[in-house]
């Protein structure tokens, strides 16, 4: 049942599936001026930015 469910889901709006394949989850490591410990920066970018935000400081 839960095959049929995830099929239903994907060709009930193709173009919405296709267009969220052109995004990303992006994790950034920072480390803290003050403590020298490590924290996560999460976004989800489109593809063309990855770069711009990896590049970040």
């Amino acid at each position: 049942m839960a095959k049929a469910a995830k099929t239903a889901i994907k060709t009930k709006d193709a173009r919405a599936a296709a267009e969220a394949k052109n995004y990303t989850k992006v994790i950034k490591a920072v480390r803290s001026p003050k403590t020298g410990a490590y924290t996560f920066k999460e976004q989800i970018l489109h593809k063309d930015k990855i770069k711009d935000f990896l590049a970040q400081k």
